[in-house]
């Protein structure tokens, strides 16, 4: 299996328009695969402005503001191609060497132009795992059985309850309300 690690992806369009994305990202020895599913704004960009930036944060409200369309987070254009989030620890600025096309999932390839730590990490606690795992639920509602999700919140809403501050315990209600929405517009 390879290593995915959960990250905040900005991307932008031919226009300019900033795109932020949760992603996870594949490792490569040469780099990262970004390998966002079609339809996908970041796949768009991509093919325009063959450049990223991989946004290390550990705020997880962007990752779950991201999915309930809470995207409104400042961002900083220190250098590259793409701004970064003002709110990371770390970045990495990534160009595209080549694209792997699939017709559901096309891989594109990125070499790693540039890492920058901005700041400490404090690592994720229990209920920022948590969250980041609901994020993930989220995004994949429109192909998870009803219980299977239901099961799985259930078991992450422990590690809320025991670990979450402020932060998190926002960002769970932010997540948890989305999935909630989801499935209350289902027909019975």
């Amino acid at each position: 299996m390879p290593m995915i690690r959960e990250t905040i992806v900005t991307s932008i369009s031919a226009d300019g328009r900033v795109h932020i994305a949760p992603l996870g990202v594949i490792g490569e020895a040469a780099g990262w695969i970004i390998a966002p599913f079609r339809p996908s704004t970041t796949l768009d960009n991509l093919a325009a402005v063959p450049f990223a930036v991989l946004n290390h944060v550990d705020d997880v409200r962007i990752f779950a503001g991201c999915l309930t369309g809470r995207r409104d987070w400042p961002l900083v254009a220190d250098a590259g191609a793409v701004p970064r989030l003002a709110a990371c620890v770390a970045h990495e600025e990534l160009a595209v060497a080549h694209v792997t096309e699939d017709a559901q999932r096309p891989r594109f390839h990125c070499r790693v132009a540039k890492r920058v730590t901005h700041g400490g990490y404090g690592g994720y606690s229990r209920a920022k795992s948590a969250v980041i795992e609901a994020c993930i639920l989220a995004s994949r509602l429109h192909m998870l059985p009803r219980g299977k999700v239901e099961s799985e919140l259930a078991y992450l809403q422990i590690a809320i309850t025991k670990t979450a501050g402020p932060e998190e315990a926002e960002a769970w209600r932010w997540v948890k309300a989305r999935i909630d929405g989801h499935f209350a517009a289902l027909p019975p």
